[in-house]
């Protein structure tokens, strides 16, 4: 039996190494994720042009939205509570766990592929493609956490460089094909075949038949978990969607392109919850005087090394711009700046953020998302009516740094409960 927040007594040298040697597995399996991701959105912005990256940026995002979800219900309540758990505590949970992000995306993909057979055109091609591929994409995420929070993130970098390598000669043949919807179907089809290497990596098969044990068990995080992250991924569809209103779908593209190139950090924004909320949840139950400071030094990790790429960035001749990017280049090359602040204010705030995972303040994280989310897409869509897709990135960058403080606030606040009103809660062996 634990109790959480009972200190242990392993020795700070040894206990120090093993924090360095997951947080290392998770840059690298981060580095692994974010090359990838960087790949394709380069080989489709080189390859389609900018209308047709726009229309690839719309699926991405969305699928950002529900990889959102199934996080929030199937894999944060994983993180959180079997995070250096035993082993036969983490096999059934991760049985049911990844069953549950199956589950989400055989029900979502439906949707999307029947919503874009509707639709029809090359816009609803693409949302057929991402349906069909996101049970793939689900379960291949959900294998990455999983590992996690076994503490085996070496398994998590491996299923990532499975992925890449299927990706290869997959892109080649969307390529070939030179469509969207093509391009969409090798970047699925390739986090299948990973999917499909994480069953055999873990010796489990996802039971989504323990999906609504796994559900009814974690609820009181999942619901909380879900609205929160939906609330970030949702809050970039629709400033994706509300950009393309305004200024018109290339915009989207442009914005996207301008992310590409911060792609290492965006990526690792976005996983930052593979390594950090195991991590602080470890610190918590072993030093929780320690929890703050960690959170601070993991934020401002973040926002440092951001500054730093965007301060390279701006170094880069437009001759070696454009033979990355191609003809997005010279209107990406624009919101270096903005955007570079927009990443550093939120890795900042991503650090808070873990901590307030780490201590299962579902409410006061569910708050100061939700602030966020509003700001952003408050800055984003009037700095587009205000300044087009040069104002959209100005405006997120001071909404992030207003929801960054926030994050820092109530962190301090549930630091400060803990230490006035300490209530240890006992889990389950």
């Amino acid at each position: 039996m634990t109790v959480e927040g009972e200190k242990t007594t392993t020795p700070a040298g040894p206990a120090r190494r093993a924090v360095v040697g997951r947080l290392s597995w998770g840059l690298a399996d981060q580095a692994a994720s974010s090359l990838s991701n960087f790949v394709v959105g380069i080989y489709v912005a080189r390859s389609l042009g900018l209308t047709a990256f726009g229309v690839f940026s719309l699926a991405w995002v969305t699928y950002g939205v529900v990889l959102s979800v199934s996080r929030g219900l199937a894999t944060d309540p994983l993180v959180v509570r079997f995070s250096g758990v035993s082993d036969v505590s983490w096999r059934g949970a991760v049985a049911r766990s990844s069953g549950t992000a199956l589950l989400v995306g055989a029900g979502i993909g439906t949707v999307c592929l029947v919503a874009g057979l509707g639709v029809g055109g090359r816009v609803g091609a693409a949302f057929a493609g991402l349906g069909v591929m996101l049970p793939g994409l689900l379960l291949q995420d959900a294998w990455r956490y999983s590992f996690f929070a076994a503490g085996t993130g070496r398994k998590a970098f491996v299923n990532d460089l499975v992925w890449g390598a299927a990706l290869v000669p997959a892109m080649v043949v969307a390529a070939r094909v030179g469509s969207v919807t093509a391009f969409l179907l090798a970047w699925g089809g390739s986090a299948t075949v990973a999917a499909g290497y994480g069953c055999f990596q873990s010796g489990l098969r996802p039971r989504p038949t323990g999906a609504r044990e796994w559900h009814r068990e974690h609820h009181d995080l999942g619901h909380r978990y879900l609205l929160e992250n939906v609330g970030v991924s949702g809050a970039s569809q629709l400033r994706a969607y509300g950009l393309g209103a305004i200024v018109g779908v290339g915009a989207v593209g442009v914005v996207r392109g301008s992310e590409l190139l911060l792609g290492p950090f965006l990526a690792v924004l976005m996983g930052l919850s593979l390594v950090t909320v195991a991590e602080s949840a470890r610190v918590l139950r072993q030093a929780p005087e320690r929890l703050g400071k960690f959170c601070l030094l993991l934020g401002g990790g973040q926002a440092v090394a951001a500054l730093l790429w965007g301060a390279a960035l701006l170094l880069v001749p437009d001759r070696l711009g454009e033979l990355v990017l191609g003809d997005v280049w010279s209107s990406a090359s624009a919101l270096i700046v903005p955007v570079t602040l927009g990443v550093a204010n939120a890795g900042l705030g991503t650090g808070a953020a873990a901590g307030l995972r780490a201590l299962a303040a579902a409410r006061r994280s569910l708050r100061c998302q939700l602030f966020a989310s509003a700001c952003y897409v408050g800055g984003g869509l009037g700095g587009a009516v205000v300044g087009g897709t040069v104002g959209s990135a100005w405006g997120v960058a001071a909404a992030s740094l207003c929801g960054s403080a926030v994050w820092w606030l109530q962190l301090r606040a549930a630091l400060r409960e803990r230490h006035h009103h300490p209530v240890p809660e006992v889990r389950k062996p």
